[in-house]
């Protein structure tokens, strides 16, 4: 018999079960725990986490929504996975966006945000130096959900998230490549800079960077993988 790969959920008074189902669920695709390509069976899933079927069946259903796993009829449902071209359009997206939050917290953020950003941005220093990339990848999606708060914008911060879930799971294999954690500290130095002046200009110019630049170390990590794996 297969052992579980998922510990069974924490009941929280304050979340319905469908969002604690949804996070235990998205945390483990994003960890390669439900690889691409994995078939989600609503019974073994249901059984690990213990809970019934439908709030797996309605955890899903907010999956899918997210792009994270896609419904097939007759054939049933499975996790995403993402060719070059989808990770490409997500970019294309997110580089418009994540220009536009930077530009609005420039406008709007506050002093306490910023000192806030400032910590982080120690914080990720100590970790990079620490070689502990998983603690760097941590530290570096609270940064951005900081930075996201700041605009005040609630419509962006979701449109952020929706297309941010789809890459997640790459996230250590783009930060693992030669040179990229150095380079992305100081976008986020540079970043962190722009917006305490209230430079829009430069704040815009510098988040449109930062995108393009892990949008090209993503792509390479994930040519190199192709490769070796065919090689392996």
């Amino acid at each position: 018999m297969t052992a579980p790969r998922l510990q069974p959920i924490r009941l929280d008074a304050y979340k319905p079960l469908r969002e604690i189902v949804s996070d235990a669920l998205r945390q483990a695709i994003r960890d390669g725990i439900l690889p691409p390509g994995e078939r989600l069976m609503e019974i073994p899933l249901a059984e690990e986490l213990g809970v019934s079927r439908t709030p797996i069946r309605e955890a899903i259903r907010i999956l899918e929504q997210e792009g994270l796993v896609v419904m097939i009829p007759r054939r049933g449902t499975y996790v995403a996975d993402m060719s070059l071209k989808d990770i490409t359009e997500v970019f294309e997206l997110r580089s418009i966006l994540e220009e536009l939050a930077a530009e609005l917290a420039a406008e709007r953020i506050t002093n306490e945000e910023i000192e806030t950003l400032e910590q982080h941005l120690v914080e990720i220093g100590n970790y990079m130096n620490e070689k502990n990339l998983d603690k760097v990848v941590q530290a570096d999606i609270l940064f951005h959900e900081i930075l996201y708060k700041a605009s005040r914008n609630d419509r962006l911060v979701e449109m952020i998230h929706n297309l941010r879930e789809q890459t997640l799971r790459f996230r250590t294999l783009s930060m693992s490549q030669t040179g990229r954690l150095a380079k992305t500290w100081d976008e986020h130095r540079q970043l962190v800079e722009a917006i305490s002046d209230r430079d829009i200009e430069r704040a815009r110019h510098i988040a449109r960077i930062h995108m393009e630049e892990s949008e090209k170390t993503l792509l390479a990590g994930m040519q190199l993988q192709s490769h070796e794996e065919q090689l392996g």
